[in-house]
């Protein structure tokens, strides 16, 4: 019973170690594939990659509303530019 538990800690530990090495070299391959196939000019694979810009469900809110909501605003003025108008 010791060996089982002794394995599976071994596993535990390991899984989030080599799980981001073995994402990225399968992402390495994908792109690698995708890189072949545009040299010999044939199209993407069907059902990979984003989808064309029609297809896509709108976003809400977009970048203004993320910048609000990590306490930026898009719309400002840089600070050099407000603080003279303060000085004015």
């Amino acid at each position: 019973m010791n060996t089982l538990l002794n394995l599976l800690t071994v596993l535990a530990l390991a899984a989030p170690l080599l799980a981001p090495a073995l994402y990225g070299a399968l992402r390495e391959r994908r792109i690698d594939r995708q890189l072949a196939a545009a040299a010999r000019g044939e199209p993407a694979a069907p059902g990979r990659g984003p989808a064309p810009a029609a297809d896509r469900s709108p976003q809400r809110g977009g970048a203004r509303s993320a910048a609000r909501h990590r306490g930026h605003t898009a719309h400002r003025a840089p600070t050099s530019a407000r603080a003279g108008e303060r000085a004015a």
